[in-house]
């Protein structure tokens, strides 16, 4: 049995955990990533790699400094350069003197053979039909936490006591973390939709509500710490948000057999042709199918998050002002890297919400109620 650790991207820590534990193995549970951890990563790092490779490189070095002998992820594919980021950790890492710590979980549709080969690795001693039982147990926990964390970011913003949805919600990803049978995951399910029922709410009419969407890079959006919490932050200024990329979709679209997982990703995609005709890597065209999936939705606005210099992205950026006059949807684009100014981005985040209020609201209307809040 292995000591292993995995990176933090959104929720996904609480698959992993699970897995390690029901398969035998130690977990070394890995530090929230902070300024240290960039540090460490950018001084390990290519130069002009993109921000998600050095944030999850000083991970990986402060997971193995905490004793874990395997890391588990996942990687990427197509032209896109996440889709070489494994094995770039792994040259840096062997270079450091870690050799065969880390294991890249790609879609097996790809790469099959190094799939069966990585899954035994994870799979121990534990027979095929246990590990199958714990997998699906796992996938039904990613659903929960999904749905559960779509409500989360709707009910921010009306929460009636500051950080009491936070609270609520820390509370119930340790419910999910320890339920390891189907009637445990049920029953957190159902005390998660509890707990976020019980709270406070300011009642606000539906034509009074705002609504923005979360589009870009998968990492940058998922894992709030490289994002500037930017869902905590937009439920602070009174807005329900739901993001582009959240981890069950990743796993229907490329971990199981479309036939069976119906993924909504394959109906995005082909949204974003229109726009891109062919794949040109990240999630470049989702992001274009998914402007136009919000704009269908009756969403007030988006904001785009991108790894600084990332190509896919730019090349998405490089449109977005036209579809975004087009379709009259306002939407933002934050290039984030370790150089990223905090107080800068926040400022145009809350430009950005006010604009939006006064586009919706009238300009008028909108000024005599910041007078009245203020």
């Amino acid at each position: 049995m292995a000591k292993i650790s995995f990176p933090y991207m959104g929720e996904s820590v609480v698959a992993y955990k699970k897995i390690g534990h029901m398969l035998g193995h130690e977990v070394i549970e890995p530090p929230k990533p902070t300024q240290k951890t960039v540090d460490l990563g950018v001084k390990h790092a290519p130069e002009f790699a993109c921000f998600p490779l050095k944030v999850l490189l000083g991970t990986y070095l402060e997971e193995i400094a905490l004793g874990a002998d395997l890391l588990m992820s996942s990687g990427g594919h197509g032209p896109c350069r996440a889709g070489y980021y494994g094995e770039m950790h792994r040259k840096i890492l062997r270079s450091l003197g870690y050799e065969g710590h880390l294991i890249i979980f790609d879609a097996p549709r790809d790469h099959l053979r190094d799939f069966y080969q990585d899954l035994k690795r994870i799979k121990a001693n534990n027979s095929w039909i246990y590990c199958y039982h714990v997998l699906k147990l796992v996938y039904r926990a990613i659903k929960i936490m999904d749905e559960l964390e779509q409500k989360v970011s709707r009910l921010r913003a009306y929460e009636v006591k500051t950080g009491s949805v936070n609270r609520a919600w820390e509370q119930i990803q340790e419910l999910v973390n320890q339920a390891f049978t189907l009637p445990q995951l049920e029953a957190a399910q159902k005390e998660g939709h509890n707990l976020l029922d019980s709270l406070e709410m300011i009642p606000v009419k539906e034509e009074r509500k705002l609504r923005i969407g979360i589009i870009g890079e998968i990492y940058v959006v998922m894992e709030n710490s490289t994002n500037m919490m930017m869902e905590q932050k937009l439920g602070e200024l009174g807005c329900e948000v739901r993001r582009s990329q959240y981890l069950s979709d990743w796993i229907d679209f490329n971990l199981l057999p479309h036939w069976i997982s119906h993924p909504h990703e394959a109906e995005i995609q082909k949204m974003g042709t229109k726009y891109f005709d062919i794949g040109i890597g990240g999630h470049a065209r989702e992001n274009m199918g998914w402007i136009d999936q919000f704009s269908n939705w009756g969403y007030d606005g988006i904001v785009h998050l991108l790894p600084f210099g990332c190509l896919p992205e730019l090349m998405s950026q490089s449109i977005i002002p036209q579809v975004s006059k087009d379709l009259n949807l306002p939407i933002i684009s934050f290039a984030l890297d370790e150089q990223s100014g905090l107080a800068n981005n926040l400022t145009r985040l809350e430009a950005f919400v006010d604009l939006i209020k006064a586009q919706k609201f009238g300009v008028k209307q909108h000024i005599l109620q910041q007078k009245a809040a203020g």
